[in-house]
């Protein structure tokens, strides 16, 4: 019996190999539209869908609770949002189904259009960094190598050995945005501000080199995108708010957070057209976020957006500090704000970002034009 139980096992796990294996080197088939036949992608809570939610079980959080998804879903699904977020819109646009979080089933899934890795609060470099380098303890539970550690052992379960690199040279790769949470962690905890400048090169140096182990496991197409314009983000505007006009640009966003965020995507910028120029088979997009946001702050009333420095869910004035949860007060309908919770966009700007980097000028090339 023993031995009919170990051969049963065996056989089912070959199953679900072969099955997973075919389902990948097949998928795609939901839109003959499509470019490409699966994504995958890594960055912190404005692309997750889900893994945090699973990571934390079933401890409590706002999250897990209306009125997040209220606009899109009806019910909360992981998402730091109303609705839907950037990675659906890509999904949708590219023919293909939402792309589901890696955590929940991790162990199981098979993932025929790909996976998402990117986890709430996450940092491009890891916890011991901070430590060691700065003494700063950061909060994030999941770090851009860890999320590379779960997208290997995907591959390497459902596509081994030859397979992955056809599964890879067929799929789009999203890396990013990361690295937005190494500053914030930092400056919102009231850090000397001009130190953060010393983190760019080391943020920018993980970013290309998860790239480059991309390219040797096979991708073709890897979409990174910078950084948003910081000063203009809610939360920002509270902590750091002054008297002096000097501080504040014509859109009254706070002109140094919104050049160091241009520092960083520049530093970005310069580096993958390093990388490009090394691997001129290998289609590396730049999406220049920074410049999709700021087309809401410069002309909100296009997007139908009334005051796009306003958090819509638990907010006054630009951000109370009081956390958007079941109790929060919302100042209207979410599709009229920019800000979700201060932090975080509301389903509309991400509609608005989503679709610059798609059709408009805010990626070389457009995604849409890059198959």
């Amino acid at each position: 019996m023993a031995f009919e139980y170990q051969a049963h096992r065996c056989i089912s796990s070959c199953i679900l190999l072969l099955v997973g294996v075919v389902l990948l080197l097949s998928a795609g088939t939901g839109s003959s539209a499509s470019c490409y036949k699966r994504i995958f992608t890594f960055g912190d809570s404005i692309i997750d869908t889900g893994n945090f939610v699973q990571l934390i079980g079933h401890n409590p959080s706002p999250i897990k609770e209306p009125p997040y998804g209220m606009t899109f879903f009806h019910h909360p699904t992981g998402r730091i949002c109303d609705g839907r977020v950037l990675i659906d819109f890509y999904a949708e646009a590219l023919g293909l189904p939402l792309i589901p979080p890696n955590l929940p089933n991790e162990n199981t899934g098979l993932f025929p259009w790909g996976a998402n890795f990117a986890v709430f609060a996450a940092t491009a470099l890891p916890p011991e960094y901070f430590r060691n380098k700065w003494n700063h303890t950061v909060p994030g539970s999941s770090f851009l190598s860890s999320q590379i550690g779960w997208f290997k052992d995907m591959l390497h379960r459902l596509a081994p050995g030859d397979a992955t690199k056809t599964v890879l040279s067929e799929s789009l790769i999203i890396l990013g945005e990361i690295g937005g949470n190494d500053y914030n962690f930092w400056l919102l905890s009231r850090r000397p501000r001009d130190v953060a400048y010393q983190f760019i090169p080391d943020v920018v140096s993980i970013i290309i080199n998860t790239a480059q182990v991309l390219i040797n496991l096979g991708a073709k197409t890897i979409m990174i995108p910078g950084n948003f314009p910081i000063g203009c983000v809610p939360e920002y505007l509270e902590a750091f708010k002054t008297n002096n006009p000097a501080d504040y640009d014509e859109f009254h966003c706070l002109k140094w957070f919104n050049d160091f965020s241009m520092r960083h995507n520049q530093a970005l910028s310069n580096e993958i057209n390093r990388l490009r120029a090394q691997h001129p088979g290998v289609k590396l997009i730049y999406a220049d976020y920074f410049g999709a946001n700021m087309e809401i702050f410069k002309n909100p009333h296009i997007f139908g957006i009334r005051d796009p420095l306003l958090a819509c869910c638990g907010g006054k004035g630009y951000s109370d500090g009081k956390s958007c949860d079941k109790n929060a007060i919302l100042l209207g309908d979410p599709a009229n704000f920019a800000s979700w919770d201060g932090i975080h966009m509301t389903e509309k700007a991400y509609n608005a970002i989503a679709d610059g980097v798609l059709r408009g000028k805010f990626a070389k090339p457009p995604l849409l034009y890059s198959c």
